[in-house]
Parts: C-alpha cells; structure tokens; sequence
C-alpha cells in the first residue's frame, strides 16, 4: 500500500508536457506577438482579417507607406477623410485595403456597397487590377463602369450583383439614366480618386448629383494631390466633420536651402536663364525650370536644344507616354534640365535635385514652397534661383511675410565703391542671419547672351512662331494671375534701389563696377526743363513764336514757386525734427504762395481747352462720411484673436488650417486659362451669375460630360430596355444569388436558346454567335469527355491486340465451334 502510495505520489515525467499546458503556452506566446507587431506600425497593427492580410503579403507589401499608416486606422474607426499626397505616395491602397475589411465577403440580398471614382479610364483599370489582387481571397464581385466599354457588357455584370463598382461620372450618370430600378441607396463607401483632377475636368456637376442619389449614412473618402478651393467647397459641403490629413509640402523652407533673387526686365529673362545655365549652375547638377505656359517650356526646350543643351519637358496637356519618357530621362541623369510647369510638376518626384529656377515668379507663397521643397531634402543642400521682374516685388514681399523673414536689397554700386570692405561685412552678417538678399543681374553678361539669343531667334523659323505664340499665351496668364495683397503693392513703392547682387561680387572687376555705378547714376538723372519749355526752346530756336514763348514764361514762374514751396517744406520739416513743435511763423508765407499757386494755376487754365477745364475741376477728392470720434465698424477690432482663439480652428476642417491648405493651379495652355477666366455663369432658371463648380447648377443642355471630354444626352436611350427584351432577365439591385447565376448562364452560353426554351410563343431576335458552343466547360463536361477519351483508347488498344478477325482466342488460337 506504501509502495503504490509512493508510486501514486511520482510527479508523473509526462504531466509537464500536457496538451492544456502546451496550448496555454503558445496562445501566450501568439498574445505576446501580436502585441509586439500591434507596437510595430505595420499591417499588423491594424487588425485586419486573415483574407485581406494573405492578400498585403501576397502582393509583396512589408511596412504601409506614410500616407497609409496616417489614413488607414481613421478610416477603419469610420470617419471621413480628405487627405492630400503626391502620386506614387501609396494613396490606392490607403483606401483599397480599408474597403476590402468593411465589406469582407459578398451579400447577396444588399446591391452595390462600394463606390470608387476615377477621373480617367485608365486610372478605373489600374484601380480595377489593384482591387482584384488584393481581393483575390475574398468571394467579393467588382464591376467596371467606363467610356469606351459596350453598355450591354456592362448591363450583364451590373446582373451579377456586384459589391464594389469603380466608374468615371459620365458613364456612371449614364446608367444611371438609363436604367430605371438602378439605385446607390445601399453604398456606404464612397471614394474620389484624384478629386482635384475630376474637378478640373469638370465633372463638378455629376459628382453633387450622384452624391444626391447615396445614402447619408456614407462615409466618404477624398484622395488627391492638391486641394483646389472649388474641391475645398465640396468637401465643406458634402462631407460630415472630415479628417484633413497633409502629406503633400511642408509649411516651410528647408534651412538647407539657399534663395536667391534676381531682379531683371521681362525680355531679359531668357539671356538670364541661359546665363545661370552655363556659369553658375555646375554641368553635374540636376536643375528643374519652373514656366508659365506649356507653350514656354516648349520655347525654351528648343531655344537649349538650337544651344546645344540636351534638356526633358514636362506639363500638363503633353500625351502621358511623352511625358513618363522625358521624366525617365531626367532621372536617369540622360539630361540635366527639367522644364515643367506647375501642373506637370504636380506628383513628380526627383530624389536628387540640386536647384529650382523660377523662370516665372508663382504668383501664391504656398507655391513657391510647394516648387523650392523638391530640392534640399533629407539633409541635402540646394538653391533656389528666382527671376523678378518689377511686377513681381509685391509677390516676393508677400512669400517673405508668410515665411517671416526679412528682405533687403543688394547695396548700389556707389556703396560698395566708397565702402567695400564695410559693405561686404554687412552682407556676410545677413546671409548669416539667414536674410534674403535681391539684387541685379550684371548688364553686361546680360547684353552679350542677349545679343546672341536674338540672333538665334531670327535665324529659326520654328522660334520666332513660338516666341509670338508664348508672349500671346503670357499675356492670358498675367490676366488670371491673382493680385497680390494691398500692403504689398504699397511697399514696393518704399523699397530702396537695389544694387548688384553680391553673388557676382567676384565676377564683376572694379571697372566694371564704375562702368553700372555711373550707368545707374543716368537711370536717375532728371532733367530740370519740362516737355513744354524744350519744346518751347526748339520753337524759339527754329524762329517760331506766340504760343511757345508764353508756355516757357508759366513754366518758369511755376518752377520758381514750386521750388519755393519745396524749400519752404524742407525748412520746416528740419525745424519740426530740431523742436519737435510745428512753427507758426511761416503762416503768411504759406498764405502768399498759395496765393502765387492760384495765380499760376490760372494761368496754365487760361491756355487749355474748356473741357479740360471741366473735367480737372470735377476730380476731387471725396470727402469721407463717417466721423472717427463716434463711427463704429462692423468689423470687430480683435477679429483676429477671436478667430485664432474658436473652438474649431484647430480640428478637422476648421476655417485656419482648411484655408492653409487650398491650392489653385493656374492653367498651362490657352484653353485651359480661357476656361479659368470664365469663372460664372448665367443661370437662366435664377436669372443671375452664379460661380462654376459650386453644385448648384443644373445644365441647361441635359447633356453628361464623359472621361473623353464628349458630351453625351443624360436621358433615357432605350438601350437598357432594349437588352432586357433581349435577354428577358428582370435585373434589380437587390436581386438573389439565383438569379444572378441565370443571368450569367443567359449571358454566357447564348440568350437565344435561354429564350426559346421559356418563351417559345414571342419570336426573339437572335444573338450573334450564339449558335457556337462556349468555350468553358464544367466539371462534368471534362470528366464525360476524359471518359470517351478514355474508352477510345482501350478500344484501339484491344483492336490492335486481337488482331484479324474475332474469332481467335487469347493465345490466338481459332475457337471451336460448338
């Protein structure tokens, strides 16, 4: 009994390795895994069901990029979202992947439950194979709605109930209008792709309207690249408290990045550009040259190619297979020269660029950072090169107040000449201090390219078409540039005159700089006569009297007063700034030249027309109405602060950073800046003008805008009616797996027998082709088929075994006859 106690009390060697010990091991383990992964920032850490993650690893992805890992759990928790990145950035899958783990697996008694919207056909296609390999472990039906396509294909995949459908709005609208029981109300995934290009295309129209047609219960994803302010009102409007998610520029310049002004006339622009070509910018450096127009990029491409400088070109209407070309090309390093505007430059990534030359000044701050932050990146340096016209200050002023750096001109050459070495020290110490500096091109490397340029242009047909062409599209750019701000414009007039720019300090000798000091010194010679008395001395030296004499006297009295004035202005201003009290003592002599300006006012009055007369006397100023003392404004004075200080003005959409992110790209050829120009429109039903792309306004045509630019009639055609006759299938949204299985075998294995077989009464139209067998066999027709093949070989292998004739046996012996 002792032993068998003993042995009954053994620690059993096996118990340690029991199944309910080795299970709770690994289900700790596996806990302990996942919540590592979970902390890793990977797929794994959103959770997502086993189909679709087979499907991420399958397809090769290890860590999501940026602007997934930043949208993809907020749209999984199921806001809306808006987020903003460049092509190539990740952004289908972003919305892909979420998609595939809301809806999981196919429903047969729900219709359509996801929307994708493309702005091309090619990109549906490209969203149509994505969509299949990620999904290809899921059971979930996906169907393509795009131009090009027979609308009767297209009938027969909208039959087998799809889940998902990925269309452009024309033929989306199209079907819509066609086929009557046909509904969105069951969508609750609704995404634009590319939104600002479908916008830009102009299919403002038939995206508030489909929008009309979803539930409210939708949530709603917007994926592009820029976020223009006609997009921006229609995320306001149709979209419920979204999420702003930015990965598209930073907010500021890189401290890597040197900026660097240049102040020139227009038709200098071109000897400039080939100037920082040739010596300054380094022949191993990667440079992109930012133009207006498409047609100036097409100028100055071949203006270096007639130079014997190989560059790429890039914008906006340029063929797509053109444009991948040039781009491969400059990331190659096969040429060094990029010429892009801003809509072709929109999605282009260069890893290593080395400088940005601003041939045209971007009109918007947030796009001058938007082209200088391609270059200085991930702890590299760069130069931005910008070329000003007089035009442009109030632009530079306005990127410079939005960047919250100062600006001061280069030193004039007369300064540097009396103070070179004291002058030189101040410009070291704002470089240092990170301030910007813009100065003059030197004239004389002006003068030479531009003498050769001009004699290039004469020589080639091809330039001189183009050059008349570019300067008529430059003129339709400036007209819908937007104007830079009040304050600006009244700075600009308060700027002191530039000198050279200390970047050709060395390239310049001090003869050279003599030569611009005294050239400058005539740009501001005034002469002291006026138009009226040289003109009157070429008639008194020509012996020509009258009139001309009287003109030279009341020119000279009135110089004699007005200098009068002057000296009188400048005396009392010195005593004012010595006392710092107004002087009363020269009240009578203020009274006598007023009274000697009348006199002279007069006179001149008396030699002019009387209409002149008229019309000098009726411009006065307008005196204002309010009284300061007691007036009240209807703007608040701590406007600002209030605003700064709202609730909203740092989440989601809220009024500072939406407004931070809108972008407008101008247009970069003819047509498309003639169609920016036309902003409203006359609505005849309102009888007003009301603003393009608002979605409030209905076409008077009843026509839908296709991907293709065509527009086609948005009412019934008949053509769906006209296919249910055809293949007598009553097709529904909401249909069952069963019918969709007939619909399919109708559709597939020929509608005219389908036909026959259950209406033999009403004679049918028949199909084409349909009297040929399908080219898809089931299991049973392969296994009928392997079998005859099987059977007619063992025939032919006992024919040839027994020989001739059947009345032989095994041996070959001949049998007895009984």
């Amino acid at each position: 009994m002792a032993s068998q106690n003993r042995e009954f009390n053994k620690p059993n060697p096996s118990s340690s390795s029991s199944p309910f010990l080795v299970s709770s091991k690994a289900d700790l383990k596996r806990r302990e895994d996942r919540k590592k992964k979970a902390k890793s920032g990977g797929f794994e850490s959103l959770n997502l069901c086993p189909n679709v993650f087979r499907a991420i690893k399958r397809k090769g992805y290890q860590v999501p990029t940026p602007i997934q890992r930043k949208t993809m759990p907020i749209i999984l928790a199921g806001a809306d979202v808006v987020a903003m990145a460049r092509t190539g950035s990740g952004k289908t899958a972003a919305f892909l992947i979420p998609m595939l783990q809301k809806l999981n697996q196919h429903v047969s008694q729900c219709g359509v439950r996801a929307l994708i919207l493309s702005p091309t056909r090619d990109l549906a296609l490209q969203t149509l194979k994505f969509t299949k390999e990620l999904g290809r472990f899921t059971d979930l039906r996906t169907s393509l709605l795009v131009g090009g396509e027979s609308m009767e294909s297209q009938f027969e995949e909208l039959a087998q109930n799809p889940d998902i459908i990925i269309a452009t709005p024309g033929r989306l609208m199209h079907h819509l209008a066609e086929v009557d029981d046909m509904s969105l109300r069951s969508v609750e995934y609704v995404v634009f792709d590319e939104a600002d290009s479908l916008f830009e295309m102009g299919f403002a129209e038939q995206l508030h309207q489909i929008l009309s047609q979803l539930s409210e219960n939708r949530q709603t994803l917007l994926f592009s690249a820029t976020l223009p302010s006609a997009l921006a009102d229609f995320a306001k409007a149709d979209l419920r408290d979204p999420h702003l998610i930015r990965l598209d520029v930073d907010t500021r310049i890189d401290p890597n990045l040197t900026m660097t002004f240049f102040t020139l006339r227009q038709e200098e622009k071109y000897a400039a550009l080939l100037y920082l070509i040739r010596e300054v910018i380094k022949s191993d450096d990667q440079t992109m040259i930012f133009v207006a127009t498409s047609l100036q990029a097409e100028f100055v491409k071949l203006l270096f190619q007639l130079e014997g400088i190989e560059s790429s070109i890039c914008y906006g209407k340029m063929d797509q297979d053109a444009r991948k070309i040039n781009v491969s090309k400059f990331r190659s390093r096969k040429t060094m020269i990029l010429i892009v505007t801003d809509l072709g430059a929109r999605g282009l990534d260069i890893p290593l660029l080395d400088n940005v030359i601003n041939w045209d000044y971007p009109p918007k701050p947030k796009m001058f950072v938007h082209r200088v932050g391609r270059v200085a990146r991930a702890g590299r340096t760069g130069t931005a090169y910008s070329l000003v016209t007089s035009e442009d200050m109030a632009y530079v002023l306005d990127l410079h107040l939005f960047l919250s750096k100062p600006i001061r001109a280069a030193p004039t050459e007369e300064e540097v000449l009396n103070d070179m070495d004291g002058v030189m020290a101040k410009i070291d110490q704002a470089i240092a201090d990170k301030e910007t500096i813009y100065g003059r091109f030197p004239q004389t490397a002006l003068d030479l390219v531009q003498d050769k340029i001009r004699q290039v242009i004469h020589s080639s047909a091809d330039l001189t078409a183009l050059q008349k062409a570019s300067a008529n599209a430059f003129r339709q750019y400036i007209m819908t540039k937007p104007m830079p701000s009040k304050q600006s414009i009244r700075r600009v007039k308060d700027l002191p005159r530039e000198g050279l720019h200390p970047m050709f300090k060395d390239a310049v000798g001090a003869n050279e700089l003599t030569a611009l000091a005294f050239s400058e010194r005539l740009k501001l010679y005034r002469p002291k006569q006026t138009v009226l008395e040289a003109e009157g001395a070429a008639a008194k030296s020509k012996n020509r009297h009258g009139a001309s004499r009287q003109w030279i006297d009341v020119m000279k009295r009135k110089r004699s007063v007005h200098e009068q004035i002057i000296k009188k202005v400048h005396q009392q201003r010195s005593s004012e700034k010595a006392t710092e009290q107004p002087s009363s003592d020269d009240e009578p002599h203020k009274c006598s030249i007023v009274n000697d300006i009348k006199e002279v006012r007069l006179e001149i009055e008396s030699f002019t027309r009387k209409d002149e007369k008229e019309t000098n006397s009726n411009k006065r100023k307008e005196r204002s109405f309010r009284d300061e003392e007691y007036y009240i404004s209807p703007v608040p004075v701590n406007q600002h602060l209030e605003a700064g200080l709202s609730v909203r003005s740092d989440q989601g959409f809220g009024s500072n950073r939406f407004e931070s992110a809108v972008m407008d790209l101008i247009a970069d050829d003819n047509a498309g800046i003639q169609k920016q120009r036309s902003i409203y429109h006359w609505d005849k039903k309102g009888k007003k003008y009301i603003k393009l792309n608002n979605g409030k306004r209905v076409t008077a045509s009843g026509k839908v805008k296709t991907e293709g630019g065509q527009r086609v009639k948005a009412q019934k055609t008949g053509i769906y009616s006209k296919w249910k006759a055809k293949t007598h299938n009553k097709i529904t949204s909401r249909g069952t797996d069963n019918e969709s299985d007939i619909q399919l075998t109708a559709a597939s294995q020929g509608g005219g027998r389908f036909n026959r077989r259950f209406h033999r009464g009403t004679p049918q139209r028949e199909i084409p082709n349909a009297h040929l067998p399908s080219e898809i066999k089931d299991v049973e027709q392969v296994r009928k088929q392997r079998q005859r093949k099987a059977i007619q070989q063992s025939y032919v292998k006992n024919k040839t075994s027994k020989g001739k004739g059947n009345n032989h046996g095994k041996n070959g012996k001949k049998r007895k006859s009984k």
